[in-house]
């Protein structure tokens, strides 16, 4: 069965955040997204309670296991079940969380450097 995820095939900085989601590279999305080497896509996450194990695949398959992880976790900085964490430490994946305005600011910043870095962010209201 194909893929029909959202994507964008390509790495761009986020332009804005908000109003339940995000714009970038000219374009506008409604939800969450993840931001990883192979594109931005969509993620149907709505909460914190939404990031779950069932997430390290996709990261793995999408090319973020090194580097950074930023994890924004909406309006405020909130952290996951501790054995959601501890299962994406076991698969080497370290998350560092904050806000998702933050956690948009710090990719775009990084993304610049040219660094290894990777998103997972909250769409907030």
């Amino acid at each position: 069965m194909p893929d029909t995820t959202p994507r964008y095939p390509g790495r761009a900085p986020i332009d804005a955040y908000g109003n339940g989601g995000f714009r970038f590279a000219g374009m506008s999305h409604r939800g969450s997204i993840l931001c990883l080497p192979s594109g931005i896509l969509a993620w149907d996450a709505a909460s914190i309670g939404d990031v779950t194990p069932a997430l390290i695949p996709v990261l793995q398959e999408e090319g973020a296991t090194g580097g950074v992880l930023l994890l924004g976790t909406g309006r405020s900085p909130v952290f996951p079940d501790p054995q959601v964490l501890s299962a994406f430490r076991a698969a080497g994946l370290w998350l560092e969380l904050m806000d998702t305005g933050a956690a948009a600011r710090t990719y775009n910043v990084l993304l610049a450097e040219e660094r290894d870095v990777s998103a997972a962010l909250l769409a907030v209201d």
